[in-house]
């Protein structure tokens, strides 16, 4: 087999995965949409008779311990891990890429901050920090989205600076220079266009990252409170049930498994569709 079939197999295998990330991410996020207006049963309402039901026709998802529909919390848990995730994301982007962006344009001692305050954030890992800082503020989920979001801001500064550089140094933006246009305007209106693909694609698996750490928060009771449904708690009661009702512990942990999992199969795809040298060699 010639590099160019092994390449065209590969570009369908990506567009294939593309596909079903999407739609699953699509499915995921209706869910979500739907829990505003609808669920199957009341998620705070208990129903003594129900305790630990098997999946049926009554409880698609069957019933936790309390009685509670699990496909409803599940519903409800797609929408607080999406909330909390696009905000810690919408955090991370809204600061970070502006100092990015000025530490490329500016360089010296905003270029030497900005890095150095990178290098401090990551100096602990990630969901540590998140633990650390949920800890120190208090449990829930605003609290939670700080968490990840305070970790998302140095991400995206160091990739806004790393992609900014190079762009630096096109023509266009000598053009732009001479033409005596501030290092500002030039962010904004030359470089920021020319990097958006890539922060797009970063923003996609910070997103998939952000919903593992919001689980991971919620499982050991630093996020969402009850009794709002979160993923990550759900797991975190059903443990000791696994051996006589797996479905509580199955079916929240294959929500998180299938929703980053898509998440990474939307970004791989996004990153291959949005890079022009992927375009060229293909």
């Amino acid at each position: 087999m010639n590099g160019a079939a092994i390449r065209t197999r590969g570009r369908r295998a990506r567009d294939i995965g593309f596909t079903i990330g999407a739609v699953v991410t699509i499915g995921f996020g209706f869910l979500a949409f739907l829990s505003l207006f609808w669920t199957p049963y009341d998620v705070a309402a208990l129903d003594v008779d129900a305790r630990l039901s098997p999946p049926s026709l009554a409880h698609w998802f069957g019933a936790n311990q309390l009685g509670r529909d699990v496909l409803s919390m599940i519903m409800v848990g797609a929408r607080t891990s999406i909330a909390v995730a696009f905000l810690a994301v919408g955090i991370g982007m809204g600061l970070g890429v502006p100092l990015g962006l000025a530490a490329a344009a500016f360089g010296g001692v905003i270029d030497d901050v900005v890095m150095r305050m990178g290098d401090l954030i990551f100096a602990f890992p990630a969901l540590i920090l998140a633990i650390l800082i949920a800890a120190v503020m208090g449990p829930g989920a605003f609290n939670a989205i700080i968490a990840i979001g305070v970790f998302n801001i140095p991400v995206f500064a160091r990739l806004t600076r790393g992609a900014a550089l190079p762009v630096w140094n096109q023509g266009y933006v000598l053009a732009a220079r001479c033409a005596g246009k501030n290092r500002a305007a030039i962010s904004l209106e030359h470089i920021l266009p020319n990097i958006a693909p890539v922060l797009i694609v970063q923003g996609t698996v910070q997103f998939s990252l952000a919903i593992l750490a919001e689980a991971g928060l919620s499982y050991v009771g630093l996020g969402a409170q009850p009794p709002s449904p979160s993923w990550g708690r759900m797991l975190a009661e059903s443990q000791t049930l696994a051996s006589f009702a797996p479905w509580l512990v199955i079916i929240p942990g294959l929500a998180v498994f299938l929703f980053v999992l898509a998440l990474n199969l939307v970004g791989d795809g996004l990153r291959h569709r949005l890079d022009p040298r992927n375009g060229r060699r293909s």
